[in-house]
C-alpha cells in the first residue's frame, strides 16, 4: 500500500506510526550527528554523507540535525532512543542451550585520545536449543548473542567477551566455529567444556598459501575428498593419506595438516546432518560483511560508542531478519533420523 505525504512549509506531516528510517539508516544519521559534534569539518561530513549514496548535505542541513544539541555533553537527535534499544538487545538474557557458536571479529578505525587506532570488533553468533517444548518453537534459529570491542584479539579480550556472554546465560555449547586464531583456541578451551572447529575454508586458503597457482586446484580436490566422506573415522583416513601424498614434494604442507587434522574435522563428531552448516564460520559472514559495507563509508569513527551504535543497530536488524524466516538454520530434533534431517535441508 503507497502513502502520499503532503509537504510542508516547515515541520513533517510523516505519521507518527509509520517508522520513517530502518533503525540502522537512523544509526548512520547518528554517526553524521556524532562526527559534527566531534568538531568534524562539514565539508568532511558532506563527503561522507556522498560515500552513503546520498546526495550530499549542506552547513544548513547538518546544523538542522545536530541542533540544538550542539555540544558534546547532549546526545544528537534520536541517539538516546536508538542506544537504549541496541543496550536492551545486546544486553538481553540467554535462555534454553545453545549448541553451535560461531565467532568472529573485524576491525574498524576509531578516534581515541587524539590519536586515530584499530580496534576489533567481536561477534558471536549462536543456534538454539530450548529446553522446554513450546508453541512458538524456535530451536535450530540462528541469533546474535552480542559483541565487543577491543585493541586486539589477545587470549585475554575473547575470554573476556566469553565470559560475559556466559553471565548472561550462555550454556549448553558443545561447538564453536572460527577461523585459526590461537587466542580464540585458548579462550574457548578455557571458558566451555566445548570441541573448537577450525573453519575449513580458512584453512583452505591456509593450504593455497604453500603452493603455486597451477597445483592449487588439484590439492585443494584431494583435500576436498577428505570433507567427503560418509563419518569421522573415513575423513581422518583419507585426511591423513592426503597428508602423506604431499609429503615427499611439499613436507611444510604435509605437516600443517597433520597439525590441523583434529580441528579441521571436529565438525564431523557430530549429527552429519549438521555438518554443512558446522564446518565453516559462513554462519557469521553475512553479518560481518554488511558491518564491513556500512563501516567502510563512515571511514574513522568518533569513539566507541559510535561503533556500538552502528554495529549493534546492525545486528538487531539481522537478528530480526532470521527471526521471521520460515525454515530453521538447522533442524536440532533429537528424535529426527541423519535422513529426516538431510531431507529437511537449511538454506546456507
Amino acid at each position: 500500500m503507497e502513502l502520499r505525504i503532503p509537504k510542508l512549509r516547515k515541520g513533517s506531516y510523516f505519521p507518527g506510526f509509520l517508522e520513517p528510517r530502518r533503525m540502522a539508516e537512523k544509526a548512520l544519521t547518528a554517526v553524521i550527528q556524532e562526527a559534527y559534534i566531534q568538531g568534524v569539518s562539514t565539508r568532511s561530513v558532506d563527503e561522507l554523507v556522498k560515500s552513503l549514496g546520498m546526495s550530499g548535505i549542506s552547513k544548513s542541513q547538518v546544523s538542522r540535525l545536530c541542533v540544538p544539541y550542539g555540544k558534546c555533553e547532549h546526545l544528537p537527535v534520536g541517539q538516546g532512543e536508538i542506544d537504549e534499544r541496541v543496550e536492551a538487545f545486546l544486553e538481553r538474557a540467554l535462555q534454553g542451550e545453545w549448541p553451535y557458536l560461531w565467532i568472529d571479529a573485524t576491525y574498524l578505525k576509531v578516534r581515541q585520545a587524539g590519536r586515530i587506532v584499530s580496534v576489533a570488533v567481536t561477534i558471536a553468533v549462536a543456534s538454539r536449543q530450548r529446553l522446554c517444548v513450546c508453541a512458538d518453537n524456535t530451536d535450530g534459529r540462528r541469533e546474535v548473542l552480542g559483541m565487543d570491542i577491543g585493541l586486539s584479539e589477545a587470549e585475554t579480550f575473547w575470554m573476556a567477551f566469553l565470559r560475559k556472554l556466559t553471565a548472561r546465560g550462555l550454556a549448553g555449547v558443545k561447538l564453536v566455529v572460527s577461523d585459526d586464531h590461537k587466542g580464540i583456541k585458548a579462550a574457548v578451551t578455557k571458558v566451555f567444556n566445548a570441541s573448537w572447529q577450525r573453519c575449513t575454508i580458512h584453512f583452505m586458503r591456509n593450504v593455497a598459501a604453500h603452493v603455486g597457482r597451477k597445483g592449487k586446484r588439484v590439492i585443494a580436490a584431494l583435500i576436498a575428498t577428505a570433507f567427503a566422506q560418509p563419518d569421522a573415522a573415513a575423513a581422518r583416513k583419507q585426511f591423513r593419506a592426503v597428508a602423506d601424498q604431499f609429503r615427499p614434494k611439499i613436507p611444510t604442507l604435509a605437516t600443517m595438516m597433520d597439525e590441523a587434522e583434529t580441528d579441521v574435522l571436529a565438525y564431523m563428531a557430530f549429527p552429519q546432518a549438521h555438518w554443512t552448516k558446522l564446518h565453516s564460520s559462513n554462519p557469521i559472514e553475512r553479518p560481518i560483511g554488511e558491518i564491513k559495507r556500512r563501516t567502510d563509508v563512515v571511514g574513522i569513527f568518533a569513539n566507541d560508542q559510535a561503533i556500538r551504535r552502528l554495529v549493534g543497530a546492525l545486528l538487531l536488524e539481522q537478528n530480526d531478519e532470521w527471526a521471521v524466516q520460515r525454515g530453521r538454520y538447522i533442524t536440532l530434533d533429537p528424535k529426527g533420523s541423519a535422513e529426516q534431517q538431510n531431507h529437511r535441508h537449511y538454506r546456507r
